[in-house]
């Protein structure tokens, strides 16, 4: 997991709209999840999800590192202290992208809201975007994804598509004391703009357009 100065990263994120915030390169993204440690020690032990990790529920994966740990308040809450960085292909990334379906109603996309609930079940992924929080948990105008996975493409995510599964909490715990005001010793993962390649991707998710200026 490359790292970076929270400050130096953040004058160069976008303040506000929807946006897709990752680590990335030409090859991979990564996202995350937290479980409680009989899953996600299974998971980065083995390189897959096993064990008592459930395949009959939805399973949420955040490509933002710190809206991650504003929904585990820094691996701190019940059931979610082992955070796992997983390392997937961008082609299997936009391929989720593509299918995603948003959880509430979008009248541009569907036509009506019989069609959107006929497209909610019988998607295998499901779509939010959340506001953004700042590493002390305060809201800002900047949307964050979170994908809902389930079914064929989440025994796929599971079993087949990982490149790598890492346990970060040691990291996280380091990082915790850190996330105040004014962040000057914060450290996270180097995140930019991921932008699909697929234009069905960057379609169906709605995401702003955002010229990133330089690290």
């Amino acid at each position: 997991m490359k790292t970076a100065s929270y400050l130096r990263q953040v004058e160069r994120w976008p303040k506000s709209g929807r946006h897709i915030l990752a680590q990335c390169d030409s090859d991979s993204v990564v996202v995350y999840q937290a479980y409680r440690p009989e899953i996600g020690h299974y998971a980065a032990k083995h390189g897959r999800f096993g064990g008592p990790f459930s395949y009959s529920r939805m399973s949420w994966v955040k490509p933002t590192f710190l809206w991650m740990m504003y929904r585990s308040d820094w691996g701190t809450k019940p059931g979610q202290e082992v955070t796992l960085a997983i390392e997937l292909s961008r082609e299997f990334f936009d391929e989720i992208l593509e299918a995603a379906v948003p959880s509430s109603y979008d009248g541009i996309r569907f036509a009506s809201h019989e069609e959107w609930q006929t497209a909610v079940r019988r998607s295998p992924v499901r779509l939010q975007w959340d506001p953004d929080y700042n590493p002390a948990g305060g809201k800002m105008e900047r949307r964050a994804i979170q994908l809902g996975l389930r079914g064929s493409i989440l025994k796929r995510f599971g079993h087949e598509e990982a490149l790598s599964i890492s346990d970060v909490s040691t990291f996280v715990e380091a990082q915790k004391p850190l996330a105040v005001a004014p962040y000057e010793n914060l450290v996270t993962p180097c995140e930019s703009v991921y932008t699909p390649r697929s234009l069905a991707a960057r379609r169906y998710v709605q995401l702003d357009a955002f010229e990133e200026s330089g690290a």
